[in-house]
């Protein structure tokens, strides 16, 4: 290996829910000689606190994270956070994230396989009727009564609220399908260059040159989201993230204009965003007078979801406990997503997957 990068002085503080990579490790020595690296152990997912001394953070430059962060009188060097999650939410409201220089990055691009596979996993998983017959198996019942409900993918027409790195591998997987793909974005995207994307992807994964969409919605306003929710869907996907223009994005207005104009009952709806991106109470209206067709919601509102609450009795629904994005590749992915950012940094290049300060993603 040529060494010909350096990142001399810095620190890099690893605080992760598994067990210290030792191939990982031994690689990052090697590529980056000066680099000091420290490694801690977080119990839980969720965990805020950290599990050392606040001695630790003093030089900390570099810090590969979830959701344990110092102030910024704790971290007074920081410059570049790597957030294990595809969302920066949980960290808008922090002042280390608000009122410094420090770069946050996401794991964008981390999730893409899994949580695409989860999306169209539940809605063949719907459409093939596969609750009931699950049901039919325990009870040990040969039933093909329902045989002429059973419907599959192809010509019908996905719509992806929002085409970041879930969103463009979720399309990838549809057109395989024979699926037609609508595209969602807050910026316009009419040109080959401004279709392209520059986040971090596993090789040969998503779609690189935004090619899959046959139509391109854009804008901030409720006339440009509705221009996209009439445009024929089968299958509404919400993959944007959570800002405060997000929050309860879909709401009862939504939901009746999927059912306009002879839709009613057409679209099903997948959820692996956020949960107060949907309005609960609006959806399970919805759902309840047959609006859309049925839902796959791996995140909810509240989080976690209460025992006995209506979502959990209602047949067109899929839930599963926020677990989309579960992977025993997880971690790797992650490390690729900040070895690679490293490499960016003694560039002194921008890294990949920024998160923007403005906008919140």
């Amino acid at each position: 290996m040529t060494i010909n990068k350096t990142l001399r002085g810095h620190k890099l503080l690893m605080v992760m829910p598994w067990e210290q990579p030792a191939e990982f490790m031994e690689n990052l020595k090697a590529e980056f000689p000066g680099l000091q690296v420290v490694t801690y152990r977080q119990t839980e997912w969720d965990q805020t606190w950290a599990p050392f001394p606040d001695e630790e953070w003093k030089d900390v430059t570099v810090l590969l994270t979830f959701t344990v962060l110092p102030t910024p009188e704790q971290a007074p060097k920081l410059e570049y956070v790597q957030l294990m999650s595809a969302g920066a939410n949980h960290v808008l409201d922090l002042p280390i994230f608000k009122d410094t220089e420090a770069k946050f990055c996401t794991a964008n691009g981390v999730h893409g396989p899994q949580i695409s596979e989860w999306i169209i996993g539940t809605y063949l998983a719907f459409q093939h009727r596969f609750p009931q017959y699950h049901e039919k198996q325990k009870e040990g019942r040969w039933d093909r009564s329902d045989l002429n409900l059973i419907d599959d993918a192809v010509q019908k027409t996905i719509g992806i609220l929002g085409y970041g790195s879930i969103g463009r591998q979720t399309a990838r997987l549809a057109t395989a399908m024979g699926m037609n793909v609508h595209a969602y974005t807050l910026h316009p995207r009419t040109t080959p260059a401004s279709k392209k994307d520059h986040s971090w992807t596993p090789p040969g994964l998503g779609d690189p040159d935004g090619i899959y969409p046959s139509k391109w919605f854009s804008g901030s306003s409720r006339a440009d989201l509705h221009a996209f929710l009439t445009s024929g869907l089968d299958l509404l996907v919400i993959a944007t993230p959570l800002t405060p223009n997000t929050k309860h994005l879909l709401a009862a207005a939504e939901f009746e204009l999927l059912a306009a104009d002879g839709r009613k009952g057409r679209t099903f709806v997948s959820n692996i965003a956020r949960g107060p991106v949907v309005n609960t109470p609006d959806i399970i209206h919805a759902l309840k007078g047959g609006l859309i067709k049925g839902a796959a919601l791996d995140v909810t509102d509240p989080e976690p979801l209460p025992d006995g609450h209506e979502l959990w009795s209602m047949e067109n629904v899929i839930i599963t406990p926020h677990v989309s994005g579960a992977s025993t590749h997880y971690n790797e992915r992650v490390l690729s997503i900040l070895e690679y950012n490293l490499k960016r940094l003694s560039e002194d290049t921008e890294p990949v997957n920024k998160v923007n300060k403005r906008e919140g993603y």
